[in-house]
């Protein structure tokens, strides 16, 4: 057996994740089909100037930074990798909350099934990786090599006020009758649907569970790729839509974001200084 068939024999898992692999290859191949015809495409898959403006500089972030944390992450795990494994999900989870808004704000076009696709695939391929772990030998492991109070206290207060910013925002729609436009309610759907998983998953890592440690990674990395997706869509925006640059708003994005970075940053520092057995 060789030195990397070893490492990935000594990964925390329950079962071989072969089609795992595979169908997160198969996510990858889609994500790029989805992207390459977005930005090739853009009056056919984007038919409105709203949605030009959103989905466009999106295409390119998901081509630029979504598939290569996919990629990514799967490699390392690939390469025995724990921090690899624990990041795959959230990858997976990143993939599932860009194309639902896709699939919430776009018209039934040619690309709606692609994007349906991307949505279901990425969602059961996840739960299917989560499964797989073995959760209490990642507890094991990472148990006071993690910040785990300061993790997932982020991660389910951020969840908490996304949350309730969402139901604040569908209230006063619902009372003052201002219309809403088509990317705006996909947004605030799709918050509305993940940052229950936020606040859960933060519980649970905060209480030390071991469901926790096994997602907490996962969090922590989703959560700030969507703060760079966005900070990326507003430099790149500009450069190919007729949206305006703002680097105030640039600068509050990435302020906001470091609530993210740096435990993020602690967790996978603690990670990757387990070594496996």
């Amino acid at each position: 057996m060789s030195t990397n068939q070893k490492d990935i024999a000594n990964l925390p898992i329950r079962c071989k994740l072969t089609l795992v692999y595979a169908i997160s290859l198969v996510i990858a191949v889609l994500m790029a089909i989805a992207s390459v015809a977005g930005l090739l495409n853009q009056t056919i898959v984007s038919p409105t100037e709203e949605l030009l403006q959103a989905f466009v500089p999106n295409a390119g972030v998901n081509l630029g930074l979504g598939l290569p944390i996919l990629l990514g992450s799967m490699w390392l795990a690939r390469r025995g990798k724990l921090v690899g494994l624990l990041l795959w999900p959230g990858a997976l989870f990143y993939v599932f909350y860009t194309y639902i808004v896709y699939v919430l704000a776009m018209p039934v076009n040619v690309a709606f099934l692609l994007h349906l696709t991307l949505v279901t695939l990425s969602v059961y391929t996840m739960i299917g990786l989560i499964a797989g772990i073995d959760g209490k030998a990642v507890q094991g492991q990472l148990t006071g090599a993690v910040p785990e109070r300061f993790g997932g206290g982020v991660v389910a207060v951020l969840g908490f006020l996304f949350f309730m910013r969402v139901a604040i925002v569908m209230i006063n729609v619902l009372v003052s009758q201002k219309p809403i436009t088509s990317t705006e309610l996909a947004l605030n759907v799709t918050d509305f649907l993940i940052t229950p998983a936020w606040i859960i998953g933060g519980v649970l890592l905060w209480r030390r569970r071991a469901i926790g440690y096994v997602t907490g990674l996962g969090l922590l990395f989703q959560a700030s790729m969507l703060f760079i997706g966005l900070i990326f869509i507003m430099i790149v925006g500009p450069v190919m839509t007729a949206a305006e640059f703002v680097l105030s708003d640039v600068l509050v994005i990435f302020v906001m974001g470091m609530v993210c970075f740096i435990p993020f940053g602690l967790f996978v520092r603690g990670v990757a200084s387990k070594r496996n057995p």
